[in-house]
């Protein structure tokens, strides 16, 4: 089936089909153009996702990364961010091959749209214009036919006349004569154009338009076709990124496979181990002998033996397991230390320090060879230089030799000194046994150290206080030390204020007091943030309560008040 045979008389309607086609085109590349704009946008958006939930360097969340589900967790956001990149690539393939092609395409239609109906509006004008010459040619005729007809009559008339001269009757009759001779030659002038103008008219409707809507045709036909070709490139381009997105979701599955939860708790323990063990039974004390106890069983505040001059001060055996913050430990141990991390630890658990002291020690082993490394090589340079001297001055490379030297001296003392203290905490770390009793102490009975020990002991056990066993200990003696007069003689700590008790607490805990609805009570210490207050009962008996239990009235004016960490 052709245009120009079937569709001879449908000039208007191939015109108005032909620009709804281009329309068609034109909404299939806008189209096109936001799908390009939705994958770009969605990749953009999958890449800060990917970023904002990626783990921080220097943080505590690298720290914790090490753990199977974290690295796990990572690994599918790098594989998201890969899955990013291939919505990236539908994007750019889609607007090259697709929107930019089209649009060029598109053009290049226009304009051969454009060209055929302007020959095809030429050919109608001029058909148009051999009707109208046909119509004055048949005009004319039949005027003149007509005038020749009247001419006749009149000659006819005139010669019938017999009071007509026959001059008259012989202009008559010329006159009809030249009027037959205008009709002839009209006649023949009609027979010609409308010889011509079947001419023109067959060709019209079967040479010129015919070709000028085949060519429309045959435009029209290339648009679908590349119009089909797109739609599958359209499809291909999602097709070709299938498999790659496919292997980013293997790789998800994978890391997910990867997950390992007896590792996982396994490291936990390797993160948190103190080393220390559990504490054992306490023993019973015996109240039934003469002895004056001026403070209650559940107050922090040490018990004053001083009644009894052969027990020495540190001989309580007090453990406080359950208690929320053993204040009077961390004042104990750190003091004026408090925020800063000693550099060999001594702030951590024995395990745990000794990690970080392995740690430290694996790192600068490692600096040592690097430095090594570059030794070597720059000895090496010295050897080729001194060999050919043209390639380069030998003392050049000597000053690095001896600040690499040194530098390696440094690491190897810096190592010295780590090791040194590695050794001491693991000849330090308690072997498990079967002593049930333990008892709570402020230094190393047999072996006093500084402070930093005290911190490294007392601060990361699991109750906040540092104990030993008696098999460490076979004698309670204790040295006397400026320190343990500071706090163990200290005075009772100065009333600040007064508290009402406005519901019942047990105090079943050690450090802990008990009170009842509507007491008043003293307050020795303010609540320093994590949620109790330490009172005091009638100068006997000392111990915390939550501070939401209690109404607390504190004198502002006091002098001497004493608060701890």
């Amino acid at each position: 089936m052709s245009w120009g045979t079937e569709l001879w008389d449908q000039f208007d309607n191939l015109e108005k089909h032909t620009q709804w086609g281009i329309e068609v085109l034109e909404k299939y590349i806008k189209f096109v153009k936001e799908r390009t704009e939705i994958e770009i946008n969605y990749a953009k958006q999958l890449r800060n996702l990917s970023k904002k939930y990626q783990t921080k360097k220097n943080s505590k969340e690298e720290e914790e990364s090490k753990y199977t589900s974290c690295k796990a967790f990572q690994a599918t956001l790098n594989e998201m961010n890969d899955y990013a990149g291939q919505h990236e690539v539908i994007s750019e393939n889609m607007a090259s091959q697709i929107t930019a092609e089209l649009t060029r395409f598109v053009q290049e239609v226009k304009q051969e749209r454009k060209q055929h109906f302007h020959e095809g509006r030429k050919a109608q004008q001029h058909i148009e214009t051999c009707w109208k010459q046909l119509e004055a040619s048949k005009r004319r005729f039949e005027r003149d036919c007509k005038e020749a007809e009247r001419a006749q009559q009149y000659f006819e008339k005139m010669d019938a006349d017999i009071n007509v001269t026959k001059a008259d009757v012989e202009k008559a009759r010329q006159q009809a004569q030249i009027r037959h001779q205008m009709a002839d030659d009209s006649k023949g002038d009609y027979s010609s154009v409308l010889q011509k103008f079947n001419r023109e008219q067959h060709e019209h409707y079967f040479t010129h338009i015919p070709g000028i809507f085949q060519k429309l045709q045959d435009m029209e036909e290339k648009k679908i076709g590349r119009m089909g070709e797109s739609l599958k490139t359209y499809a291909d381009i999602d097709r070709q990124v299938v498999p790659i997105i496919g292997k980013c979701l293997d790789g998800i599955t994978k890391s997910a496979e990867s997950i390992s939860e007896k590792q996982d708790s396994q490291m936990v323990i390797e993160s948190f181990k103190s080393g220390f063990e559990p504490p054992g039974d306490i023993d019973f004390e015996d109240f039934t002998q003469s002895m004056k106890r001026t403070v209650s069983d559940t107050s922090l505040t040490k018990a004053d033996c001083k009644s009894d001059p052969k027990v020495p001060s540190k001989s309580r055996n007090k453990l406080w397991p359950f208690i929320k913050k053993n204040k009077l430990s961390l004042k104990l141990c750190f003091g004026s230390r408090q925020g800063s991390t000693p550099e060999d630890f001594s702030n951590l658990p024995p395990e745990q320090r000794r990690k970080k002291l392995q740690q430290k020690v694996d790192e600068l082993n490692k600096d040592i060879q690097k430095e090594i490394d570059q030794r070597d090589a720059l000895t090496k340079m010295r050897d080729v230089y001194m060999k050919n001297p043209q390639m380069g001055d030998p003392a050049s490379v000597g000053q690095k030799l001896v600040e690499i030297g040194n530098n390696i001296e440094k690491l190897r003392v810096e190592v010295h000194k780590f090791e040194g203290w590695l050794a001491e905490v693991e000849g330090r770390l308690p072997a498990r046994n079967d002593s049930s009793r333990r008892q709570s102490g402020l230094y190393d009975t047999q072996n006093t150290q500084t402070v930093n020990n005290c911190a490294q002991d007392r601060e990361s056990s699991p109750d906040g206080s540092y104990t030993e066993d008696n098999s460490q200990e076979p004698e309670v003696k204790v040295t006397p030390t400026e320190f343990d007069d500071d706090f163990d003689d200290e005075e009772p700590l100065p009333t600040i204020g007064t508290c009402k008790a406005i519901y019942p607490f047990d105090g079943e805990n050690e450090g802990t007091i008990s009170v009842t609805e509507g007491e008043i009570l003293s307050v020795i210490e303010e609540d320093k943030g994590d949620g109790w207050t330490r009172i005091r009962r009638k100068e006997e008996e000392e111990g915390y309560v939550p501070t939401s239990y209690i109404e607390v009235y504190l004198d502002r004016n006091t002098k001497g008040a004493m608060t701890y960490i």
